[in-house]
């Protein structure tokens, strides 16, 4: 498995993440992989649930990240802010626009320019990984602009992040 990302960061508690979709180390299904960019999929964001996270979260941040993509900064698919923490789900097809999010969430721009979910679409090699991260925040609202990439999110939302829970999905071809 390549390096997780996540390790560099300071420890946080972690709490449970299911889907009936993905799941650590299994292959990618083909409706969460991309067909903007003709990995012959449906670029449908998977149903997500999650559990146990700290009691003084007021907030999530949903993102899928691929530290495999053949760039320096690895290749960001999805990010979703400001959910409420009354909202511990997603159904599938939740990444496809603003309006299929529950409250106040929003997407944030992924490294497509594309404001919604982008499934994984590798090029030919090794199996990248797909680190579909749930974070749980002690802020209500980040406060962050439409514009902010998920790496600037991630960041500026360090210090507030008390829990996260991953599932790693794995495809290559």
């Amino acid at each position: 498995m390549t390096r997780n990302p996540y390790d560099d960061l300071p420890a946080v508690a972690t709490f449970r993440l299911e889907s009936s979709h993905i799941a650590d180390g299994d292959t990618m299904p083909v409706a969460q992989r991309s067909g903007i960019f003709g990995a012959g999929g449906q670029d449908t964001s998977p149903d997500l649930r999650w559990s146990g996270f700290p009691a003084e979260t007021q907030s999530f941040v949903v993102t899928m990240y691929d530290p495999d993509a053949p760039t320096p900064s690895g290749f960001w698919h999805w990010a979703v802010i400001s959910l409420p923490a009354s909202v511990t789900s997603l159904a599938a097809g939740a990444g496809d626009s603003d309006e299929t999010l529950p409250g106040r969430a929003k997407h944030l721009p992924n490294d497509a320019g594309l404001r919604r979910y982008l499934g994984a679409a590798p090029p030919p090699g090794p199996p990248h990984h797909y680190y579909v991260v749930v974070s749980a925040l002690d802020v209500p609202d980040p406060g962050l602009s439409d514009t902010t990439t998920p790496a600037l999110a991630l960041f500026q939302t360090l210090p507030h992040t008390v829990g996260r829970a991953a599932l790693v999905p794995t495809y290559g071809v």
